[in-house]
């Protein structure tokens, strides 16, 4: 993967992201607490009668704030990828490439609005936000389970199959859209804080001090 054409150099577009993640040391910080939020929110799952009782996890989120950080598609890609390999070490596997292929891809994906300047460029747009979320949500919905019809022996290879496919699907479905909506405002609002935080400091550090004028005695 490259780098976004539009942001090939900084004289070419305008700031990306907040200046707190434009230094090395913002840039590492982000990276692991984007991947660690990933990690622990997909892992940690509330069940019941030992079920998900919510099928709702911070990838999406996480995804879509990686490519509104990251000047390059490659690193931003490598936060929910990084972090939905770390889960599935915790979680059954797949049981198929060419699943998992497609579920790494879908999950991978929303770093480019992102990436793109949809969302935002030093703040976010909320709405452009949600709108992400839920985007992320049903693509991945419609392309794993078309995945799933497609690359394994559950479903006859019919329309038939593939309606009782999606409809076994919908009850997993019915949280996924809220859930990542409420990630998505969680994890921005975060980085938010912690941009503008960040920026105040540095304003701060850099503000020049008074000298006195006084002369010495």
């Amino acid at each position: 993967m490259t780098s976004h054409a539009s942001r090939s150099s900084a004289s070419e577009s305008p700031t990306h992201a907040p200046a707190a993640w434009q230094t090395p040391a913002g840039c590492v910080a982000a990276w692991l607490a984007l991947v660690a939020i990933a990690v622990v929110g997909r892992v940690w799952q509330p069940t019941w009668n030992g079920e998900p009782l919510w099928n709702a996890t911070p990838l999406t989120a996480v995804a879509l704030a990686a490519g509104f950080v990251f000047p390059r598609t490659a690193i931003a890609a490598s936060v929910p990828l990084v972090a939905l390999g770390l889960g599935n070490l915790a979680l059954p596997g797949y049981g198929n490439l060419g699943v998992a292929a497609v579920v790494y891809a879908a999950t991978a994906w929303p770093v480019l609005p992102g990436g793109w300047g949809f969302l935002g460029r030093s703040r976010p747009r909320w709405l452009a936000v949600i709108g992400g979320s839920l985007a992320g949500s049903l693509v991945f919905f419609i392309s794993t389970n078309l995945a799933h019809w497609a690359f394994t022996a559950d479903y006859p290879r019919s329309a038939a199959g593939l309606v009782a496919c999606f409809t076994a699907a919908l009850p997993f479905y019915r949280w996924m859209p809220v859930g990542d909506i409420a990630w998505s405002l969680v994890v921005f609002g975060l980085l938010e804080s912690a941009g503008i935080a960040a920026d105040a400091a540095l304003s701060r550090r850099l503000r020049p001090h008074p000298v006195s004028s006084r002369t010495l005695d």
